[in-house]
């Protein structure tokens, strides 16, 4: 970064646990194996740059349907398990700053970043990347190290493409810089800032595609 100070980040990785491999809630979007290569490559280099890792674990009731304690659904995924991290947040809510103390965790370490990866797009991340834009926080989201599932209820249906797609969108109109894992690991090599955008520019340039293909 060129005047400004270097981001103090934190890499927090959210509810990555059996459950959205070969669980109750499989992971459609993007493949999950693709979406947890990137998170271990997203924590290896953290680990590497001396970026503090914070690892997020649902927990339900150990009767519940879905992230049961003591269940295999609800345990951490190897992919996680078997990698070094710094501080460990439980939590029974979507935000992982929701009834716990990683915002304090975070403040009293002078964090002024998070990197956000993990499931899923459009439930605990959407949460924790709104909560963190509301404490002050830089955000940063890696998008392919993220997924979504698909819905269908009494709203209408989306597929787990379209739910990712447009709350990466969103995310990045206003409440975080999104990107591709390789374009993280690149701003970390170079020290450059990630492209960071508004709701207004966002909308003017919807706007002016609507009107080129009018």
């Amino acid at each position: 970064m060129s005047d400004a100070s270097p981001p103090r980040r934190a890499l927090v990785v959210i509810d990555v646990q059996n459950e959205y491999e070969t669980g109750r809630l499989r992971i459609e979007y993007p493949p999950v194996a693709e979406s947890l290569r990137n998170i271990g490559r997203a924590m290896d280099a953290a680990c590497q740059a001396g970026i503090p890792v914070i690892v997020v674990q649902q927990l339900a009731p150990p009767d519940a349907p879905l992230f049961a304690v003591g269940a295999h659904g609800g345990a951490l995924h190897p992919i996680v398990a078997g990698r070094p991290h710094d501080h460990l947040v439980p939590k029974t809510l979507p935000s992982a700053f929701a009834g716990t103390d990683l915002g304090e965790w975070l403040a009293s370490r002078g964090i002024d970043t998070l990197v956000v990866v993990g499931y899923m797009t459009h439930n605990c991340n959407d949460a924790t990347i709104k909560h963190a834009f509301d404490r002050g926080l830089q955000v940063e989201f890696l998008h392919d190290a993220s997924g979504s599932v698909s819905y269908a209820n009494r709203a209408g249906t989306a597929t787990a493409e379209e739910i990712h797609r447009v709350f990466a969108v969103v995310e990045q109109s206003r409440y975080a810089a999104v990107m591709r894992t390789d374009e993280w690991l690149a701003h970390l090599a170079q020290g450059s800032a990630p492209e960071r955008d508004t709701i207004h520019a966002s909308h003017q340039r919807a706007l002016t595609a609507m009107a080129q293909t009018a």
